[in-house]
């Protein structure tokens, strides 16, 4: 039975981590909501686990996963939950959990970089709150973006393994999310990303080695990778950069 992948049809998003993941192992999965309602997919079926009093553990929001009578929400937890299966996480519990670490500062860096275009409300429209998106934005390319990437090259720098991987000598869920991480930052803010990728030498290097994956490198060229756009986490509004 494949794996059921739960998140909106139109965007990379916070479910694009979660992607990453399946396409690089291989794993049988369908993308319920890009599918057909003639099918029993589509939106209306990814909603059916957020609104029917029938699913006894209903999930917050989009991205979820749902394998068998197992339903996981939240991408850190989804990505914990298929490690594992999937072979990209290492087999001693102190690896998987530093790897569920690195993901969830990584989820940390994600929910700050949406905050700069939305650091008010996500209700209103960016132009609605765009002085405080100006002033968070400065925060976040001068100050977090620096700090954040330096934390990981410090992480790879220190590998027992070597510096080609967050954990062990393989290719793990961080990687790749890490590769994310740095492809959206660098479409949101290429500025300042690249500024701050001259001083972390080793995050830039897996973020160029890991699309060549032989099987994400298939991934990315398809057109099952959506490209990145101003309606999802990463949105490049020129006049938050510099």
């Amino acid at each position: 039975m494949p794996y059921e992948l739960h998140y909106w049809p139109t965007i990379q998003g916070r479910g694009e981590f979660v992607r990453l993941a399946l396409e690089a192992a291989d794993a049988d999965y369908v993308d319920v909501a890009r599918g057909s309602d003639g099918e029993g997919q589509g939106v209306a079926a990814m909603m059916h686990f957020i609104e029917s009093p029938e699913v006894e553990r209903p999930p917050f929001a989009p991205p979820f996963l749902v394998d068998g009578k197992v339903i996981v929400g939240q991408t850190a937890a989804i990505l914990l939950y298929l490690g594992p299966r999937l072979g990209l996480v290492g087999k001693s519990e102190m690896q998987r959990l530093w790897t569920h670490q690195l993901q969830l500062t990584i989820a940390d860096v994600v929910d700050e970089a949406h905050d700069t275009h939305h650091p008010i409300a996500t209700g209103l429209y960016y132009e609605d709150q765009k002085p405080a998106a100006m002033q968070r934005a400065r925060e976040f390319r001068l100050a977090r973006v620096p700090r954040f990437l330096g934390w990981f090259e410090s992480v790879l720098a220190r590998n027992p393994s070597g510096s080609a991987h967050l954990v062990g000598g393989r290719l793990s869920y961080a990687d790749l999310s890490l590769f994310q991480l740095v492809d959206g930052l660098l479409y949101a803010f290429p500025k300042a990303t690249r500024r701050a990728l001259k001083k972390t030498p080793l995050v830039s290097s897996l973020h160029d080695s890991v699309p060549q994956h032989k099987r994400l490198a298939a991934y990315l060229a398809s057109e099952r990778r959506i490209a990145f756009s101003e309606e999802g986490i990463f949105r490049r509004y020129p006049e938050l950069d510099g």
